[in-house]
């Protein structure tokens, strides 16, 4: 299993290059993954045909107890067969329905290969929080589907309300699985399901937000409004999202817990009400729309409403009916939409009043739709009649969820009918649509989801013995799948149903004003935007009160509130140690001094630049400190990390006025001081608790015997970033190449992996008119006031030199100071060097490379090396040493935790690029074109100094 979602994570990393060669017809080579997938299910049939399971388990986050814990059930099979097949069926689809220069092509195959994988995850998944990732997985990919066509208005507004709905349901059902994890002991839905659950209002809420995130992801009742509005999407997007696959996990949820939920107290009459709710208002809705794909659209929310009532029921024999609907309803809905598709495709319209005679243009294709409406209708032999049997059959005991079933089923068929007459019936005074020839690969999908609903109806009793195992958890069957049922209550309920869709279907017309005034005096998307303006109005409110603008009233704000009130909860307990020695050295208080004074001093200072060394001052007093303490590498990286910071500074300094402004007053100057003493004691006083308050062992104590046993190092500040505490790592890293977007978006006014500025041709030549020697050929650009020949020579004697000290860094760290970070920092550096002596020229010629494309490297490597412990049988950024004899060179040992190490290098090393183009070369740029600031290149119209 975890091959396979390796397989759709390559398979969509290399999409767009396919694309980019081949253009659509690379959906062709992308189906193989999905279609990978299907066939491994249909192999693993006899594995789960008689109720048992493929389990594989990989350690993930053994801290947290975490696994990749992976297994494959009946329902699980059965949706991993559906996703696959689909999934590949749209791809090959695909590769017609889009033209050869598509906008956003390469996005959209990308997706939906990455979109299949993590339904897959969802599946496949036996703990919930891994079912959660999955799930959230699939919201993001969605968003991205969805909003494909982004310079269309709808386009955005549509996914914007999919990503808003389905992640607040996704969040609360988050809350659900943390609530029902620690009420049951585990997250594995396998474990839980084994042992009976404690009752009370804990479960009882666990139960409700768990639901919420199910019915907002399967659109039902009070969610529905979303899914008609993402029919902006693509129609292929359209016929896998929300009739195979994303819609579907909400019901594939809800049918996975309900063996062991259903019986808490408000899961069968939420889930009841809700769906039948949802399949009479949708399928009433569905009979209003005149675009083919809305139909169906609303035609999806009434089935999953009776999805969602029929597996959530809690009874065996509606579990069967559950699963065998909920197969004939991706056959016959995806088919469908695909149909839609090739008709918008060829008749350039889906609106039924405009379309006519279609049933001529193409009669294969009438077939098709004729055979998938025909399920969804419930016309025998088809599944879809073998499914809707079962249901009726399932409710026999309670009459009032079956007549609204019933009723539902009337509707159901009567915009059955009401999709064929509208796409292929001949329309008087409206020109009939001139033939044109389907191609066979638009044709092949639908027409193969259409022949497995006429198969499969015949074939009840083979798909009711693959079912049945998932129904017999929650009790013995009374009723089995059949195509012919004999003379039951179920059987005249169907022929009834089947009479009334078609009677109100034939009444269409007088029935019309009806149509038109029986409907909801607020709409779904009318309340979902009501909602919505309501919440940004609030959010106004709320940031006019509170938000003024002033960032001292900010800070004043959350320093007085940390003095109050950790503050005074110290103050109260008194939690003090009875000694304190006051230095372990006497060269420490003589530091703690001069941080002080420098302090004292930058808070009176009236240059921004003196206040700015000053801070600096402490910063390096604070590296004192560590060496002093005996910490080597925290005083190392606090020095390079208070350089790197003071010469952003510069950077940002240069767009400031030298000094402060005259405020504040004199009055509001001693409050902020005597907030920042308070803050400093309050912080010192917490220190000091929190040292003193640990009652456990330190864990940093088995950290040096961990560092060389399991991290293969002897420096343990370094190994405990790259293996003991990695995960930490990843976060931060992650974080910074975050930041460095941040940062980039601010400043740059074009792309930043544009083209970089090229230097003058006369500057290129050498010395731009100029016969002083050149030491750094960007430092001709800058004027001649600007230049500092001492600076350029330095810099071009130490430069190497300082890059090829970064490497010490980052290969010695392991088992001396340093490290990746250190070592990017001392890289970085040298950089911030090369620009400050050369300028933005100067820095494209040290770096010619984009920032974005360093940090990104940096990332994937850093995360390739947990995912390659993984998959060599370890956890995720498990260290390995490998131990190699090199010719020339002897022994080497190389731990597998120094390409993590290289990752951190390079991220570092992007972000200070990045800061370095941003706040230095785009700023530099800024300055000449508009002349704001004296000084910049000294560059006329001609290219001439």
């Amino acid at each position: 299993m975890l091959v396979l979602l390796i397989l759709h994570l390559v398979a969509a990393l290399v999409a767009p290059l396919l694309v980019r060669w081949w253009g659509p017809r690379a959906c062709y080579p992308l189906a193989l993954a999905p279609a990978a997938a299907f066939g491994w299910a249909l192999a693993r049939t006899p594995a789960v045909a008689h109720g048992g399971a493929v389990v594989e388990t990989y350690p993930w986050i053994g801290q947290l107890g975490l696994d990749i814990a992976l297994r494959v059930t009946t329902l699980s099979w059965l949706m991993t067969l559906l996703v696959g097949g689909v999934g590949a069926l749209v791809l090959v689809y695909s590769a017609r329905y889009f033209d050869a220069g598509s906008p956003g092509m390469a996005q959209v195959a990308a997706v939906l290969v990455a979109f299949a994988g993590a339904m897959l995850v969802l599946v496949f998944a036996d703990d919930l929080l891994l079912l959660y990732v999955g799930w959230e997985l699939t919201t993001i990919f969605s968003y991205l589907l969805i909003g494909h066509s982004t310079e269309r208005r709808a386009s955005r507004w549509a996914a914007a309300q999919a990503l808003t709905v389905t992640t607040l349901g996704g969040l609360a059902m988050l809350v659900g699985f943390i609530l029902l994890g620690e009420h049951a002991g585990s997250y594995r839905w396998s474990e839980i399901a084994a042992h009976p659950l404690p009752g009370g209002g804990y479960l009882v809420t666990a139960v409700l937000l768990i639901l919420a995130g199910a019915l907002s992801k399967s659109a039902v009742l009070p969610f529905s409004s979303w899914l008609p509005v993402a029919m902006a999407a693509p129609t292929p997007v359209s016929a896998y999202l929300h009739a195979a696959a994303m819609v579907k996990a909400g019901v594939y949820l809800v049918g996975l817990l309900a063996p062991v939920l259903a019986t808490v107290g408000p899961w069968r009459p939420l889930v009841l009400s809700a769906g039948v709710a949802t399949m009479l208002v949708a399928g009433w809705a569905a009979l209003r729309q005149n675009d083919l794909k809305l139909l169906l659209a609303y035609g999806t929310v009434s089935q999953l409403g009776l999805l969602v009532a029929v597996t959530g029921s809690g009874t065996p024999d509606a579990a069967l009916a559950g699963t065998a609907m909920l197969l004939a309803h991706a056959l016959f809905k995806a088919a469908l939409f695909l149909v839609v598709g090739v008709i918008d495709h060829g008749a350039g319209t889906r609106d039924l009043r405009e379309l006519s005679g279609l049933r001529r243009w193409s009669r294969p294709l009438f077939v098709v739709a004729v055979l998938a409406a025909a399920s969804m209708a419930g016309v025998p032999p088809l599944v879809g009649f073998v499914a809707k049997e079962a249901v009726f059959a399932a409710f026999t005991s309670d009459p009032v969820v079956l007549a609204g079933l019933v009723a539902g089923t009337v509707l159901t068929v009567a915009y059955s009918a009401r999709f064929l007459w509208g796409a292929f019936a001949d329309r008087p005074g409206v020109e009939p649509v001139p033939p044109a020839p389907v191609a066979a690969s638009m044709l092949l999908p639908p027409a193969v989801l259409a022949v497995v609903g006429l198969l499969a109806g015949p074939a009840a009793g083979v798909l009711d013995g693959l079912l049945s195992p998932y129904a017999e958890l929650l009790g013995t069957l009374d009723a089995h799948l059949t195509l012919w049922p004999g003379p039951t209550a179920a059987l005249g309920l169907s022929v009834l149903a089947l009479a009334g869709g078609i009677l109100l279907f034939a009444l269409r017309g007088p029935l019309a004003p009806a149509l038109a005034r029986l409907r909801s005096p607020v709409g779904g998307n009318q309340g979902y935007e009501w909602v919505v303006g309501r919440f940004d109005r609030f959010a106004i409110g709320v940031t006019g009160a509170t938000q003024r603008g002033s960032l001292p009233q900010y800070l004043g704000i959350i320093l007085v509130t940390l003095v109050l009130l950790p503050g005074g909860a110290m103050l109260v307990a008194a939690p003090w140690r009875a000694r304190l020695p006051l230095w372990d050295n006497p060269l420490q208080p003589v530091v703690v001094v001069v941080i002080a004074v420098a302090a004292l001093l930058a808070v009176g200072a009236r240059r921004r630049l003196t206040a700015m060394l000053l801070v600096g001052v402490t910063g390096y007093g604070t590296a004192m400190l560590f060496i002093l303490h005996g910490a080597p590498d925290l005083a190392l990286t606090q020095f390079l990390v208070e350089t790197a910071t003071i010469a952003v500074f510069v950077l940002v300094l240069r767009r400031l006025p030298q000094r402060f402004s005259a405020r504040p007053l004199r009055r509001s100057r001693w409050t902020r001081r005597a907030i920042g003493v308070a803050m400093g004691v309050v912080a010192g006083g917490l220190a000091l608790v929190a040292a003193g308050a640990r009652r456990a062992p330190d864990i940093s104590t088995v950290f040096p015997a961990l560092a060389v046993g399991e991290g293969y190092g002897r420096n343990v500040v370094n190994v405990t970033l790259v293996d003991i505490r990695a995960w930490d790592t990843m976060g931060e890293v992650s974080v910074l190449v975050v930041a460095a977007t941040g940062v980039a978006s601010l400043i740059f006014e074009r792309s930043r992996t544009g083209p970089r500025p090229r230097r003058p041709e006369s500057a290129a030549a050498g010395t731009l008119g100029s016969d002083r020697p050149v030491w750094l050929r960007g430092g001709p650009t800058l004027y001649e006031e600007q230049r500092s020949i001492v600076l350029e020579v330095v810099t071009r004697l130490i430069f190497h030199t300082v890059v090829l000290f970064s490497l010490f860094l980052l290969f010695s760290g392991h088992n001396a100071p340093g490290g990746g970070f250190s070592g990017g920092l001392v890289a970085g550096l040298a950089l911030v060097v090369r620009y400050l002596a050369g300028g933005r020229y100067e820095l494209t010629d040290a770096a010619p490379v984009g920032a974005g494309l360093i940090l990104g490297a940096g990332l994937a490597l850093a995360v390739g090396t947990g995912a390659v412990a993984l998959l060599a049988g370890g956890s995720v950024l498990e260290s390995a040493k490998l131990d190699v004899s090199l010719p020339l060179v002897g022994d080497v040992h190389l731990v597998t935790s120094l390409f993590f190490d290289i990752g951190v290098y390079l991220i570092v090393i992007g972000l200070l690029l990045d800061i370095l183009r941003s706040l230095g070369a785009e700023v530099d740029r800024h300055i000449e074109a508009t002349g704001t600031e004296s000084g910049g290149l000294a560059i006329d119209k001609g290219g001439r100094p």
